[in-house]
């Protein structure tokens, strides 16, 4: 038995993976002790089915599959989280279940009975979330929040305070905490709050404003590593992917620059894609819209699978990490998917930390790799497709 897929917890066992699949020998699990911790409350609780149920920002499904005979509703912003669930529930021969953007949940017209909500690591996204919430939970709501210790902090404890209502956390166990909320009754209702979000950014360095959705990285200024590749960019009136779009700055001011190219912006979060819309709905003419696409996906998996149009340039800010663990497999894909999306001649223009050893795996991905710009953080590496 591999101990690194085998949940084990309440008497089920339940086989999950991590999305995208880890190498064999990573120690890296499809869950965590908040995850068991949140079960086991769970469990104790002696819920009976039917009811309605919420989880929230379910990385990989641990949650989704030990609760699926309640048939949940399932929100989070991340498309890989989405493949994940998936995925773990067919591993599981478990019924499929449906799963939604995290900004879906403003929409629902249902009353929770229960409503479960790993923290994430991003308090905007809670706070977000938790504002969406207020529709859809009542005084008898069952409000459930989990996370390793470190991610229980008061400032989270606040933001369950101020938008749910009553908050208590429980004691820790394996560097888990749980958090319990309740909602205001109806003799003593809670206000009901705005979103702050998307935010508006400004900077000298980019001729529109920036609107950055919750989960965006780098929402309340200009990201610095874009900053830097804004200095760099190519000048191309062919077909670019914007690789890990975020709020679309990259692909925008490309658009911006010369009205012959054409961009399709790509990102995983539901998050990013709107507020790349957003931002370029706002920054230029309906004929720039004309020139754009937009596509939720794994690296560019969606857009191999679809066999859309090659690129003959990409441009990408990889991330290094996943959830809340510093990986370079997310970047690797991202440059392994590149090069099958890329024309014979076209370049591959990336930028990064400098202690990241991205130069040696593109040497080794495409037989070459150039520095075209590097300050004391950051590196702006190009590589083009063989012809």
């Amino acid at each position: 038995m591999n101990t690194n897929t085998q949940f084990i917890v309440n008497d089920q066992s339940i086989e999950l993976v991590r999305f995208p699949k880890q190498h064999p020998k990573s120690s890296l699990q499809a869950w965590d002790a908040a995850d068991e911790y949140i079960l086991n409350h769970i469990e104790a609780l002696g819920l009976d089915a039917p009811l309605s149920m919420a989880i929230i920002n379910d990385d990989f499904g641990a949650l989704t599959c030990a609760l699926a005979q309640y048939n949940p509703t399932v929100f989070s912003d991340s498309y890989m989280a989405h493949c994940g669930i998936r995925e773990n529930l067919s591993r599981n021969k478990l019924p499929s279940i449906s799963t939604y953007s995290a900004q879906d949940i403003a929409g629902q017209d249902t009353c929770f009975d229960v409503v479960i909500i790993k923290v994430p690591r991003t308090l905007a996204l809670l706070e977000q979330q938790l504002i969406d919430l207020q529709n859809c939970i009542g005084p008898n709501t069952i409000v459930i929040g989990g996370a390793k210790v470190k991610m229980v902090t008061s400032n989270a404890i606040a933001l369950f305070s101020k938008y749910i209502g009553e908050t208590k956390t429980s004691l820790a166990v394996k560097k888990a905490r749980l958090i319990f909320a309740t909602a205001a009754s109806s003799d003593n209702e809670a206000p009901v709050y705005q979103s702050p979000y998307p935010t508006l950014v400004t900077d000298p360095n980019v001729a529109f404003t920036l609107y950055n959705h919750a989960n965006v990285f780098c929402r309340e200024q200009l990201d610095i590593g874009a900053r830097f590749l804004l200095k760099h960019l190519p000048n191309t009136s062919g077909h670019c992917i914007d690789l890990g779009c975020g709020n679309g700055v990259l692909g925008i001011s490309l658009l911006q620059q010369n009205e012959q190219a054409t961009v399709t912006f790509v990102d995983e979060s539901f998050m990013a894609i709107e507020s790349a819309k957003l931002t370029l709905q706002n920054a230029l003419g309906e004929e720039a819209k004309q020139r754009a696409e937009f596509t939720l996906s794994h690296c560019l998996e969606q857009l191999i699978d679809a066999n859309a149009s090659k690129a003959d340039l990409i441009l990408c800010n990889p991330p290094f990490h996943q959830q809340n663990v510093v990986m370079d497999d997310i970047a690797w894909q991202m440059f392994t998917d590149a090069k099958k999306m890329l024309k014979p001649g076209g370049e591959l223009r990336i930028v990064a930390n400098r202690h990241l050893d991205y130069p040696e795996k593109l040497k080794r991905l495409f037989g070459g790799c150039k520095v075209v710009a590097n300050n004391p953080k950051f590196i702006i590496l190009s590589v083009f497709q063989n012809q």
